[in-house]
């Protein structure tokens, strides 16, 4: 009887299962062209694993002169604009599995605030990331590019600074994971967002903005590939 009733109870929750998984899939389905045009690539010129993946929104994407600005590193870039962070969860057995990288750079989050989520949201989907990606690869050192205080977005800066507060004490927990301040050396000495990093739409950055991020996370990537 009571196995009757746990079958009778699956097939009427099974249409709720359903919907939801599919609600789950069509969230992230504005990428999958991005993410099968990766694919495409990999399949014509396959990445040696090993090397350093940076992965996340825009500010990765639009960061192509990654190999000059880490010379000697093998750098990966998988970004696709106006992502958040558990887009690059849901993917990551399509764009970070196959590559098994060496170590892992994420920048994500700001679209995730513009979007509605909570900082803690933010905190816990960086914290999913870290688990899926270590599911793939255990150990794998990742570090988070802390959340920058863009022009464009200056009323989120009090959600970004929680944001950013709460990842970083969730990295300090964590063996292996790093939060990255850019946050606070691209603030002026008023606190507010400077243009000087930015580009005319005050979201994306300049070239200035980007050295600024490589003198951040290139002293991580020293330590962590010694």
């Amino acid at each position: 009887m009571k196995t009757l009733r746990n079958l009778l109870l699956f097939l009427l929750l099974w249409p709720l299962l359903a919907a939801a998984r599919d609600n789950r899939e069509n969230d992230h389905a504005q990428w999958n062209a991005e993410i099968a045009a990766f694919q495409a690539g990999d399949r014509a010129h396959p990445p040696a694993p090993g090397a350093v993946l940076f992965i996340g929104s825009s500010s990765i994407r639009m960061w192509t002169s990654l190999a000059a600005d880490f010379p000697g590193v093998r750098t990966l870039n998988r970004g696709f604009g106006g992502s958040e962070i558990d887009d690059a969860t849901f993917f990551a057995d399509r764009i970070v599995a196959p590559y098994h990288p060496r170590a892992i750079v994420m920048y994500a989050g700001d679209n995730d605030l513009q979007d509605g989520d909570s900082p803690a949201h933010v905190r816990d989907d960086f914290a999913a990331f870290v688990r899926k990606a270590r599911s793939l690869d255990p150990g794998v050192p990742i570090a988070f590019i802390a959340i920058k205080p863009s022009v464009a977005r200056q009323a989120l800066l009090p959600k970004i600074r929680e944001a950013n507060a709460l990842v970083r004490s969730y990295a300090a927990n964590q063996t292996g994971v790093a939060y990255l301040d850019v946050f606070t050396p691209m603030l002026g000495k008023d606190g507010q967002p400077q243009s000087r990093w930015f580009i005319a739409d005050g979201l994306h950055m300049n070239r200035q903005g980007y050295a600024l991020w490589i003198g951040v996370v290139k002293p991580w990537l020293d330590a962590t590939l010694r």
